[in-house]
């Protein structure tokens, strides 16, 4: 039996909320709560809104979020891919000296907790919600654990997009109105784009030591001159989507107030470009983090004003 010891961190090292709150890796936490926001929002047009089940929906959502980067930080200690020098990382086990056992003990207990909230969640509104739910929370556990992570294959931006975006803002808006709609769906495709593009920066700043470690990520298929060009892509056709909505006329014209977000994935492709080694991309990685947060919110206040003008 494996014994899990709790180690003194370096010295001059203290334990503070900063550390904690690192470990939830911040950054990435928009593709928890721009996703529930959006779908909350595009709700209002059917004249509907619970504020309970937005709260709800929220919270459960960041929890989701948040265990998931334990369960990340947890695994990838266990099978080598982080030590005190690693970039991006909470640096909890590493660097602050964290018991590995206390870390994914804080991911199952956020688990539990979104699981009460999903229940109340699915009482008032459906238990294939319940059903859904679930799926999303087993993702996010073998998106790192279990014998064959999603996140050492190429299909870790496929199913980050896909159930952290798509997949909630779909439910954030069916538990307000009780139906998804074509438009709903149509709408959360630049969502999963961009959240699947967190997932993709992260792994063209960490390309090098994926590949030592055997994992098989796209920037390590393809190189990082083609994955950087994919990101360049993704950001174009999550703008470019909104457009088509428009002149199809199945969205307002008012969300087009996205483009005035227009320089950040622009500034982060060309930080990528210019930079090598993985400290100097931080900055991209936080713009392109930054891309989701303001283009969602931006796509909500498109909402909001055609509500109201």
């Amino acid at each position: 039996m494996e014994t899990e010891i709790l180690t003194v961190p370096a010295k001059g090292k203290k334990r503070h909320w900063k550390v904690w709150w690192n470990l939830t890796r911040p950054h990435t936490l928009t593709a928890s709560f721009v996703p529930v926001i959006l779908g909350t929002i595009m709700a209002l047009e059917l004249d509907q809104f619970h504020f309970l089940m937005f709260f709800a929906m929220l919270v459960a959502s960041i929890m989701i979020q948040i265990a998931t980067n334990l369960f990340n930080e947890y695994y990838d200690y266990k099978r080598g891919l982080d030590n005190e020098k690693s970039v991006g990382i909470g640096g909890g086990i590493v660097r602050e000296g964290i018991a590995p056992k206390v870390i994914l003990n804080m991911a199952w207990v956020l688990i539990g907790l979104s699981v009460l909230l999903g229940v109340y969640i699915s009482a008032n509104s459906s238990w294939w919600v319940a059903l859904v739910g679930t799926i999303c929370i087993l993702v996010g556990y073998l998106y790192t654990g279990g014998p064959f992570p999603i996140s050492s294959t190429p299909l870790g931006e496929v199913f980050s997009g896909l159930f952290m975006g798509t997949i909630i803002v779909l439910i954030s808006f069916y538990i307000q109105t009780g139906t998804i709609t074509t438009t709903s769906v149509l709408v959360s495709v630049p969502v999963a784009l961009l959240i699947g593009s967190i997932n993709l920066a992260n792994n063209i700043r960490d390309m090098d030591g994926d590949k030592a470690h055997g994992r098989k990520t796209v920037p390590v298929l393809i190189g990082r001159k083609r994955a950087i060009g994919v990101l360049a892509v993704a950001f174009s056709l999550s703008y470019m989507w909104i457009v088509g909505l428009v002149i199809a006329k199945l969205v307002p014209f008012w969300l087009l107030v996205i483009f005035l977000s227009v320089m950040k994935p622009i500034n982060a492709v060309k930080q990528f470009q210019n930079k090598s080694e993985p400290i100097q991309m931080m900055p991209a990685m936080k713009l392109t983090a930054q891309t989701n947060t303001i283009f969602g919110l931006l796509l909500s206040l498109g909402y909001i004003l055609s509500y109201l003008l």
